[in-house]
């Protein structure tokens, strides 16, 4: 069985498997002839490209073809999700030069790749995330292409350097891997902005980072450490990494703890798993807490366990799933200070330099809101950045929406709410009208749950 199929957020994506804006696309800026002079687009220090100029960008045309990857996809959205069609332009994949090669798509077998679409009827804007998890560039295409791409915006996305569930094995020392995803965003962001001024003729006169997820942690370091590229962004549950706690690896080892016995629930609600989503626990024992801990240690804090996970996280899904003994006791704040520094490497401040909106779910059971963008939301204000900031809690959210299907009367979709939550932004960066610092979505019971959603 395919991992992305199993897994919706972490082995598929943290793994875990695993947004009144801007006019429609009929009053774009950009209404040249159809795929004009796509030939002479190039991706600056790409190693390779392909460009294919298609009759729609979106995943309703895309679906089915080599220009997307709905497995990959797999839990991030629910039915019912309204996609939007007929968006014309040209599309580019490609990957810029890495030595490893945990990305298979295409039958390249090579890391860093990307996908940059420019619609026919542009904007001016352009949309940039990172895929979540351990997916890869096609990843969001459902949550965030179709939408943005719909409203006019060029859009870019990376597979981060590397991908799938033995990502960690990817560099020389322990925080290589993830330090790349960071790297590989800001690439790609530059890169993406100077091929939209040779489609255009001119750079994006707006530039958002976005991302669900390891998406969410990318939109949050990028606005910490490379405002002068965007005008704001929209992080959806981004993951937490800071140098001495919190951050997964303080909150998931009771999660595996309980899993095998050691734990209780009382253990779980003290490291800040929320009082009412116990009924989401026992998927999450089955397919998120074991590899996230086990993967994301591995990356930090190889010497812990160095015979689990080892040379690969497993060769089966039930292997790759399954977690480690040793993490049941894991205790990140004893582990030696190199392990600290590995973490500080790509530790998030909260100094953010533009407007940044969070969301969050309250029943999220892989990254706990109380251990996670709860701290964040403190961080930025205690770095004097409030004013930038603007969270929302999503209540009967979790960290996927696939799992709202099943349980419809307990959960609600986040994308709606993410969906209007980028439109805030917008509204906020081009027009001033700033979002409440801080706002509570109620869970919507009646109409078009997985559709609508007011901020």
């Amino acid at each position: 069985m395919r991992l992305s199929r199993a897994v919706p957020f972490l082995a598929a994506a943290l793994l875990a498997a695993t947004l009144g804006g801007p006019g429609p696309a009929s009053a774009a800026t950009g209404t040249g002839q159809h795929c004009a002079h796509q030939d002479r687009l190039r991706v600056p220090g790409a190693a390779f490209q392909q460009t294919a100029c298609l009759a729609d960008l979106t995943t309703t045309g895309l679906a089915g073809t080599p220009y997307t990857d709905m497995a990959d996809q797999a839990g991030l959205t629910a039915r019912g999700t309204r996609k939007p069609s007929g968006v014309p332009g040209v599309q580019i994949d490609g990957y810029f030069p890495d030595s490893s090669r945990f990305n298979s798509t295409h039958g390249w077998n090579h890391d860093a790749q990307f996908v940059i679409r420019l619609p026919d009827r542009w904007n001016g804007g352009l949309v940039v995330t990172g895929a979540p998890g351990t997916r890869k560039q096609y990843a969001t295409d459902t949550a965030i292409s179709d939408q943005v791409l719909a409203q006019g915006y060029a859009y870019a996305a990376t597979d981060k350097g590397n991908s799938g569930a033995d990502f960690y094995l990817d560099g020389r020392r322990p925080g290589d891997a993830i330090a790349e995803w960071n790297t590989r965003t800001t690439q790609l962001t530059r890169a993406a902005r100077k091929a939209v001024a040779q489609r255009y003729g001119h750079a994006p006169r707006r530039t958002y980072m976005t991302g669900i997820s390891n998406g969410g942690y990318l939109t949050r370091w990028q606005l910490e450490n490379h405002p002068e590229l965007y005008d704001g962004g929209v992080d959806w549950e981004g993951a937490l990494w800071t140098a001495n706690g919190p951050s997964l690896l303080t909150s998931l080892p009771t999660a595996v703890a309980r899993m095998l016995g050691s734990a209780r629930d009382e253990d779980l609600y003290a490291a800040g798993f929320a009082r009412g989503s116990e009924f989401l626990w026992p998927y999450h024992e089955r397919v998120y807490w074991g590899i996230t801990q086990k993967i994301y240690r591995a990356e930090f804090d190889p010497a812990y366990d160095p015979a689990c996970p080892g040379a690969s996280a497993g060769t089966t899904t039930d292997q790759i799933l399954a977690p480690c003994a040793s993490d049941a006791s894991y205790d990140y704040a004893s582990r030696p200070a190199s392990v600290h520094r590995a973490v500080a490497r790509v530790a998030l401040t909260g100094r953010i330099g533009r407007p940044l909106i969070t969301l969050h779910g309250d029943l999220d059971t892989l990254l706990p809101q109380a251990a996670d963008s709860d701290v964040y939301a403190r961080m930025v204000d205690g770095s004097g950045r409030g004013r930038l900031h603007s969270y929302v809690t999503v209540t009967g959210g979790t960290h996927v929406d696939g799992l709202y299907d099943t349980y419809p009367d307990r959960l609600r979709p986040i994308l709606p709410c993410y969906r209007s939550a980028f439109d805030r932004l917008v509204s906020w960066v081009e027009r001033g009208v700033r979002p409440p610092a801080d706002h509570t979505v109620d869970r919507q019971v009646d109409g078009d749950v997985v559709n609508s959603c007011a901020l």
